[in-house]
């Protein structure tokens, strides 16, 4: 493309589109009707100058001419809790149950991985001395030593304040580092996994499991199944840089990264739950089949959750995407 000749010939278009933009709510209805016609084309102009011979400048106008002329043309709408009431009840579960074949591997992959290495620990004496002096690994493990007293040693608000925001960052950090192919993912779910699997080994070794499986269980089957479609929707994320499918990368790159903030947003919110157990149930004095009965309560909640609401909102065509009247919008590609 010669880009000169492409200019001339369609700058009369450009400047028409902007005169009309600078009139606003003052046009005809035929010129309102130029106003669409002039907005469509210069978006296809956009596209055919990023495709064949950008220019940084040139592309810098464009691109704020179509956005503005696509504010004017579908208007702009604020956001209501009907909004939110929708994201809650279809677009997140939705997203969640659509990537389910990314995270679900994850997590019986990654739970494997845990007990794999907690049986290692757990039966072998000569790794446990390596992880630390006998009288450490005492202190640790003994009734009322620190694997116990953690869960209590803070007053159970704040400590359920910090448990949140320190799940919720790992989650965080598992959407937004996908796109580095995932790489990153997988060493955060390794090192999650690793201190999960230390825990139960080092109790294992102690003859205490059954009281670790107590203070593990209750909170951590909500908190690690949040991570797990964290980590999926990382690991998803990273794909489409390698596999963005039939659309260009960018527009894919563009779609699963709103599903990950959307995901952000949503599992910010079960991991605060997660966060209230951990921090008033999993301390409590309640009997231990009664601390690990809430906590299986509270999964199998979560999954009906995504199964029932979001299976039914993603087979009606949801899914947790914007909608598309609230998304940039998505140009042609040039053949």
């Amino acid at each position: 493309m010669d880009l000169d000749v492409y200019v001339t010939a369609h700058r009369a278009e450009w400047d028409r589109l902007e005169h009309l933009l600078r009139r606003g709510g003052k046009l005809t209805g035929a010129e309102a009707d130029e106003l669409v016609a002039l907005y469509q084309r210069t978006a296809t102009h956009l596209s055919l100058i990023q495709s064949s011979a950008p220019d940084p400048l040139l592309t810098a106008r464009l691109t704020q001419l179509v956005a503005r002329a696509r504010a004017t043309v579908t208007g702009t709408r604020r956001s209501s809790w009907r909004d939110a009431v929708s994201f809650l009840t279809a677009g997140f579960p939705a997203a969640v149950y659509r990537s389910r074949h990314w995270w679900i591997p994850t997590a019986v992959l990654s739970t494997l991985l845990a007990v794999l290495i907690g049986w290692w620990i757990g039966t072998h004496p000569e790794i446990q001395s390596a992880i630390g002096a006998p009288a450490e690994l005492r202190e640790m493990t003994r009734p009322g030593g620190q694997y116990e007293t953690y869960y209590s040693s803070n007053p159970a608000a704040s400590f359920a304040a910090q448990v949140w925001t320190n799940n919720a960052q790992a989650a965080a950090m598992c959407l937004v580092l996908g796109a580095f192919l995932g790489i990153p993912v997988l060493w955060i779910l390794f090192l999650n996994m690793l201190n999960v699997g230390v825990a139960i080994g080092l109790m294992s070794g102690a003859g205490r499991l059954d009281i670790m499986l107590g203070l593990l269980l209750p909170h951590g089957l909500l908190e690690l199944t949040a991570v797990f479609v964290a980590a999926g929707t990382g690991l998803k994320l990273g794909w489409t840089v390698i596999d963005p499918g039939p659309t260009s990368r960018r527009a894919a790159l563009a779609k699963q990264g709103r599903a990950a903030v959307g995901m952000a947003i949503g599992l910010a919110l079960v991991l605060f739950l997660s966060g209230l157990i951990e921090g008033f149930v999993t301390p409590s004095g309640l009997p231990t089949w009664a601390r690990i009965t809430i906590g299986i309560a509270a999964e199998l909640a979560f999954l009906v959750y995504v199964y029932v609401l979001g299976g039914r909102a993603a087979r009606a065509g949801e899914t947790g995407d914007l909608d598309e009247a609230d998304r940039s919008a998505e140009l042609p590609t040039a053949a």
